[in-house]
């Protein structure tokens, strides 16, 4: 089966597999896991290329005063195996090896893992925090991504037909591709056309600012143009070199993440020359890792879910009680929220008008679980979770505060609470695949019209929506909206059909398991790939 398919090598800063395996930090990397997972079960021929982090992302607790911790931990796994193969990259004018690590848990699909933690090495730190450090140390991270990724696929003697980069992380193995054919004697231009008929492109980040930008003089000082002259880089990237232009002017095509994101990504990179075309290809998940095979099952027998939904819960109950030593009550209605803490996100939404709300938290009818982590550096985001301490504080019996966000974690929450809550500001969520994840288990989406949202969400049905799709360029106003219409529809939909028919809240789940299973899984989404990207 897999010699009437490409041979995909699949570039990703980061892998989400399993909790205790730190080599990712949210979304991205667990979208990556999932792709993985999925090229394997159906037996796919790809091969994954990613970065062996000595510590990964940051590990972030609320300690007992209640203040925000950042740690950074060693980790060594003794499951990789040695492939014996070391490659070079030259960065900031000094040679760079990197040790190539074999994933082994995988039959079909390979992931292979690239490591500057050697004695040889006086800059063995390149591969040490995901996302960590300044512009000069993100810029050698990718630069051992992307060229060293490819010069390990040479060594490694493995024949790959299509370069797809995960994100503008793995620009830099394009530039390593032309450079090849330079040196096969293509002048550059040819070489970058060539080369553009190997790479696709993923592109995740829906708004500007949040998409990646170096100076050139910065990026030639480390030796990330990697022997192409400076004209061909900025006629590439562009001055200042954007990391996602260049993603879209290396590829023949490239995605976006869901149906509205294709829309946004169309418009938004409109006036870049010679770029790829954008299709959608909606982001899907694993239902191996996220689903819960008894209520499918269940649910394919025609049986009553509620049972099995309420197990569940009660499993998230006794860990909640195991974590905090908080007991919520299980025949109440239970939210979760958890996401990444980025102001857009907007995880402190819920508790806008709090006089509103307090009543209801008071005498338990809506108990809410939040689980979020920051990046170090980002205040605001801390801030936010500042205020949801606050509010815990204030509510112990019915809010509860998760720290440090990791798979576990969402595996318990998108299988145990009741209702999964989203609220980014329309627009500025590119997919969003944890309300597939809560979907597929029958926990009911109430949600902003954004993301993959739209594309299922089937009012009433299948879930609720919030905010009508309203888009401001006043953040306050938006804001006002959609907080007015999450109070409306919690108050007036919600918990009216969770405590007065529970006849409806089943069909409803019902209805959300039968929408999602096929259409938003890791199957679906993989071979949308091959069809549609690869071909």
């Amino acid at each position: 089966m897999q010699n009437s398919y490409p041979t995909v090598a699949y570039f990703s800063m980061e892998f989400g597999l399993n909790s205790d395996f730190k080599i990712y930090a949210g979304g991205l990397g667990i979208l990556a896991g999932d792709y993985l997972k999925a090229a394997k079960d159906n037996m796919l021929p790809v091969i994954g290329i990613g970065i062996k982090w000595k510590q990964g992302y940051v590990e972030q607790h609320i300690d007992k005063d209640g203040k925000i911790v950042d740690s950074f931990y060693n980790n060594e796994y003794g499951f990789l195996k040695d492939t014996g193969v070391k490659v070079d990259v030259k960065i900031r004018e000094r040679d760079v090896w990197c040790k190539v690590w074999k994933v082994d848990c995988f039959e079909n699909s390979e992931l292979y893992l690239l490591d500057t933690d050697l004695p040889e090495n006086s800059d063995r730190w390149i591969t040490g925090q995901l996302y960590g450090w300044f512009e000069e140390e993100r810029i050698a991270q990718e630069m051992v991504l992307g060229i060293g990724g490819i010069r390990a696929l040479r060594a490694l003697k493995k024949n790959v037909d299509i370069f797809h980069f995960n994100e503008g992380h793995a620009v830099f193995a394009g530039f390593e591709l032309i450079k090849e054919k330079k040196e096969r004697g293509y002048n550059p231009y040819d070489a970058w056309n060539e080369s553009r008929k190997q790479i696709v492109f993923t592109t995740h980040t829906p708004v500007i600012e949040g998409n990646e930008f170096h100076g050139l003089n910065i990026l030639e000082y480390m030796g990330a143009f990697n022997g192409l002259d400076r004209y061909l880089v900025r006629e590439i990237g562009g001055d200042p070199f954007n990391m996602t232009a260049a993603g879209l002017r290396l590829s023949k095509k490239s995605n976006a993440v869901s149906v509205l994101h294709g829309r946004i990504a169309n418009d938004m990179w409109k006036s870049v020359d010679r770029r790829s075309e954008i299709i959608s290809i909606t982001n899907g998940v694993h239902l191996g890792t996220w689903g819960d095979k008894k209520i499918i099952e269940a649910n394919e027998r025609g049986e009553n879910l509620w049972d099995y939904h309420m197990n569940n819960k009660e499993k998230l109950i006794d860990f909640i009680y195991e974590e905090k030593d908080v007991k919520l009550d299980k025949d109440k209605l239970l939210i979760g929220f958890a996401r990444r803490a980025a102001p857009y996100k907007r995880g402190d939404l819920i508790f806008t008008d709090e006089e509103r709300i307090a009543p209801l938290l008071k005498n338990g009818d809506i108990q809410i679980i939040i689980s979020s982590k920051a990046h170090p550096l980002d205040f605001t985001g801390k801030e936010i979770i500042k205020h949801i301490l606050g509010i815990e504080k204030k509510y112990p019996n019915s809010v509860v505060f998760l720290d440090n966000y990791n798979m576990k974690k969402a595996d318990l929450l998108t299988k145990g609470v009741d209702v999964w809550l989203n609220n980014p500001r329309v627009t500025k969520e590119a997919c969003g695949t944890s309300g597939m994840k809560a979907a597929i288990n029958g926990v009911l989406n109430l949600s902003t019209l954004d993301g993959w949202w739209p594309e299922a969400c089937w009012d009433e049905v299948t879930g609720w929506q919030i905010g009508g799709g309203f888009v401001s360029d006043d953040i306050k106003e938006q804001d006002r909206n959609d907080a007015a219409s999450l109070y409306d529809v919690l108050f007036n939909k919600v918990l009216k059909t969770y405590y007065n028919d529970r006849k409806k809240w089943t069909e409803m789940m019902v209805a959300s398991i039968n929408a999602m299973v096929n259409r938003y899984s890791g199957d679906r989404m993989i071979k949308e790939y091959y069809e549609k990207l690869y071909r």
